[in-house]
């Protein structure tokens, strides 16, 4: 059989409210019994209680019919194994997850399957049995061939003996389950959690003996930038969905806005929010989210913003919040292809260097500006250490440490003080090339740790301490700040595009005091900037217009202008 479930003209179909999955069921026949057993469930929380197919829209019947449609009745083979649904809030999300492993469980022919929802904490699973409890209760045909169980938020086919539990996932809930089909609630909140790639695997591998099996990932968008398991499995849905990657046994099905739409502000009209809704006007009350959205906008950014991620899909990232750092609007577009350090050090007559942070449950951020000969524009070369004790103080960003350690960005380290030997490393690296400045060539926080000046300066390192000096934080980095934003929109500075530098300029924020503009740690609050902080230290030594010790011939070049 030939089918895709790629999708590349996503963008003009989600706007003409036309489906987004483009193949039909594989086996019609399996998929119309599918629906006709999920359409008759009895929405008792909805005024008239309704059938669930009488209150569904189209895309509904599209998801229950491709999920199930995709079993060869035959040999029982699953051709289209795994889904991911990423749906606005208040798009029945919890209806959908109760009636499709209900029909998972009624046309199951396995005995004694285990089917699982797995949801990230107890009030969620909660929420999701409880629809569940209601299909059955309002029905006398399958509260006679169902069993119940509350307490344990089970329920056992009394034929077949297969169980359906709800259940709030942890590595001790998921191990050793041995599961024929999963549904994983809110993909979104596993992503905060640092083990939760490893608990999915364990909650999902019953399907490598279960051919029959599927596994769906079902989330709204974050209200902070995606990391962890739900960035991971969001890039890869995407890749499929624009035909980046080809894998016909994965199914993306993502209500998000265009770039365009992004781009140029439209998202947040809402007269556009029916695109990331396709519930709009069944589940999702038109009237209610107008005054959600109005309410949102006359409470602040940081809630609007809210508002954006949950109601309308909107992915938070640099240039949200009103009071980002100016440079964010064209972070990505100074991004030019990945370069090593090396790559710098061959291009480039002259570097800085800018350090910030370390301490243990912080990170300690290296950045390197070379000037390119020839061009005279600078590259900004990143790299970001943290202990492993940051990954249990600062759990809110472990997923996302874990994501740019993977990527090459980031070194988690043990022993306090490696660290610090693999700083001095690099900034060796740059002496030993020339690329130094005889002074002024390292920029260190003033409030830093001591230990990375003593390891720069022991004899065998070469480093002299006038090629290091302190730089005040606070208004002594105003003219670096704007220097960097304005040679960041210009493309003068460029640099690789790393995920951990768009992380970081995404999390920095803004004070106004007066004249100047600071870029504080403590006004970003928990997040981290460090790296970007080392930037600015990097910057302002630049701005020097420095020669590195290397070259054969001294000379006053006079201050550069910007």
């Amino acid at each position: 059989m030939e089918w895709t479930t790629a999708c590349p003209d996503w963008e003009r179909r989600i706007v003409a409210r036309e489906s987004l999955i483009v193949c039909p069921p594989l086996f019609p026949e399996v998929a119309e019994d599918a629906w006709s057993r999920c359409s008759d469930f009895r929405l008792v929380d909805v005024i008239g209680q309704p059938l669930l197919g009488d209150a569904s829209l189209p895309w509904l019947r599209d998801l229950v019919m491709t999920v199930f449609g995709a079993e060869n009745p035959e040999d029982g083979r699953r051709l289209i194994n795994e889904y991911f649904l990423m749906v606005s809030k208040k798009n029945a999300k919890s209806t959908i997850a109760a009636g499709i492993m209900l029909t998972a469980l009624l046309m199951n022919w396995r005995q004694s399957a285990e089917l699982l929802l797995l949801s990230p904490t107890k009030e969620i699973a909660d929420n999701s049995f409880k629809p569940i409890q209601d299909f059955i209760n309002a029905s006398d045909e399958l509260s006679g061939m169902l069993k119940v169980q509350p307490y344990w938020r089970m329920i056992t086919h009394l034929e077949t003996g297969a169980t359906l539990k709800v259940v709030a996932a942890d590595s001790d809930t998921v191990s050793g389950k041995k599961a024929s089909f999963v549904f994983v609630d809110e993909l979104h909140e596993f992503g905060k959690q640092a083990k939760a790639s490893n608990m999915l695997l364990e909650a999902t591998g019953g399907l490598a003996s279960r051919p029959e099996g599927f596994v769906i990932y079902a989330t709204t968008q974050s209200a902070e930038p995606p990391a962890g398991v739900f960035k991971s499995k969001l890039d890869y849905a995407r890749k499929v969905r624009d035909g980046v990657v080809v894998d016909r046994k994965f199914l993306p099905l993502i209500y998000e806005f265009p770039r365009t739409m992004i781009e140029s502000g439209a998202y947040r009209n809402l007269e556009n929010a029916y695109i990331t809704n396709p519930n709009w006007g069944a589940s999702v009350d038109i009237e209610r989210i107008t005054q959600l959205h109005a309410q949102a906008k006359e409470g602040g950014e940081q809630e609007f913003k809210g508002f954006l991620a949950k109601h309308l899909n909107v992915e938070i990232g640099l240039n949200l919040r009103s009071d980002r750092w100016a440079g964010a609007d064209f972070w990505e577009a100074a991004a030019i292809p990945v370069f090593t350090l090396e790559e710098l050090i061959e291009r480039c007559d002259v570097a800085t260097v800018g350090i910030d942070g370390g301490g243990l449950d912080d990170l300690l951020g290296l950045t390197v500006t070379g000037r390119e000969r020839g061009t005279g524009r600078l590259m900004a070369w990143f790299h970001a250490w943290a202990h492993e004790i940051a990954l249990e103080r600062r759990k809110e960003i472990a997923p996302a440490l874990l994501d740019f350690a993977n990527q090459g960005d980031l070194t988690i380290v043990r022993m306090p003080g490696d660290d610090v030997i693999q700083v001095a490393d690099y900034v060796c690296q740059l002496n030993d090339a020339g690329l130094l400045p005889e002074k002024m060539a390292i920029g260190v926080d003033a409030a830093g740790i001591i230990d990375i000046v003593t390891e720069l300066v022991s004899s065998d390192r070469g480093i002299t301490m006038e090629q290091i000096i302190s730089i005040r934080q606070g208004y002594s980095l105003n003219g670096a700040i704007k220097s960097t934003e304005r040679q960041v929109a210009a493309k003068t500075l460029v640099h690789s595009g790393r995920p951990i530098m768009n992380w970081c300029v995404g999390n920095a924020r803004i004070e106004d005091k007066g004249n100047a503009i600071l870029v504080t740690k403590a006004a970003s609050g928990k997040a981290k900037i460090d790296p970007l902080m080392a930037l600015f230290n990097a910057v302002s030594l630049m701005a020097l217009n420095p020669v590195g010790k290397g070259n054969s011939v001294y000379e006053s070049r006079g201050i550069r202008t910007v």
